[in-house]
């Protein structure tokens, strides 16, 4: 990969400007990221820069018509990108950087017809009866990532079964998806969305809703959280066959971003009432902490090994 001394000024400016996105918005996403190597780091904070603006247009308060045609258009801006037409000097600094990431790596750039995809579900108010609906929505705004993510420091050479890569990555996406909608379901609430399925709120008595700091009358709020949390956390164990297959700091990567997702469930199992009083987060030292045990490569050891012992 080319330095930054080679790198054209427009080009070194719009990977900045992307940076800062990231550092600003995505403090989970960029505390994973800072473990890449340069040209993947900035390819990431591009990715996410992208990501970001189409989410931010299904967060807005404008009126739904107007999500659509900024959605039409952002998806415009990626045929340019995927075209080859966007320029360096070309005013908008994500699609220069995109553009120049997409040009570095295999970026499968469809993933992010899939994040506006699921997006245009948001404005459209598409509500799900099912896990299995749920599941196609996740996959749409988080699997995808997941896949592009590793259009951008893919498999390491000679690692096993590395054809089923994209399949974990997608997986994993589902896994940290989830996780986020049970941490914002009282902010989704504020916002009129629920995204839990239908079936789940009604088994435990929760299909009235979070619009307050205190679960449904009759409820067994408690019970839901646990319930979403165990499959929460088989996603993550499917997904987390990734690491073995990925160089060292790739792995350290995903493993900083997954861990510190993974903590975020343990703190909502062992409190499920915390995500209806306010955001659950975590500390910088225990972020700090999960990126260290990252770096080490632990994770990835003990998903070979496991890995190993099911092929015994």
């Amino acid at each position: 990969m080319e330095d930054s001394i080679s790198l054209p000024a427009p080009v070194l400016a719009a990977y900045s400007y992307c940076e800062t996105v990231t550092g600003s918005e995505a403090r989970n996403f960029a505390y994973g990221i800072r473990l890449l190597p340069v040209a993947e780091r900035r390819a990431m904070s591009a990715l996410y820069a992208f990501s970001r603006r189409v989410d931010d247009i299904g967060d807005g308060t404008l009126a739904p018509e107007v999500k659509a045609d900024r959605l039409g258009a952002t998806r415009d801006i990626l045929d340019r990108i995927r075209d080859g037409k966007v320029d360096e000097d070309d005013t908008d600094p994500v699609a220069v950087a995109l553009a120049d990431a997409a040009r570095r790596f295999p970026i499968p750039l469809g993933g992010l017809d899939e994040l506006i995809d699921g997006v245009l579900m948001d404005v459209k108010g598409v509500t799900y009866e099912t896990w299995d609906d749920l599941k196609l929505y996740c996959r749409c705004v988080a699997g995808a990532i997941g896949r592009l993510s590793l259009g951008i420091f893919g498999p390491a050479p000679g690692a096993p079964q590395t054809e089923k890569a994209a399949e974990y990555a997608d997986t994993l996406g589902l896994a940290l998806q989830l996780t986020n909608i049970l941490r914002d379901v009282r902010e989704d609430a504020g916002n009129g969305r629920t995204y839990l399925p239908a079936d789940d709120l009604a088994k435990f008595g929760c299909s009235d809703g979070f619009d307050g700091p205190h679960p449904p009358a009759g409820s067994d709020f408690p019970g839901l959280v646990h319930f979403e949390v165990r499959r929460a956390r088989a996603l993550f164990a499917e997904g987390y066959r990734l690491l073995p297959m990925l160089d060292r700091r790739s792995g350290a990567c995903v493993a900083a971003m997954a861990g510190i997702y993974r903590r975020l469930l343990d703190r909502i199992e062992r409190d499920p009432l915390a995500v209806l009083r306010g955001r659950v987060s975590l500390p910088g030292h225990e972020k700090a902490y999960v990126a260290v045990r990252g770096l080490s490569g632990f994770d990835a050891r003990q998903i070979g090994r496991q890995a190993g012992r099911r092929r015994a």
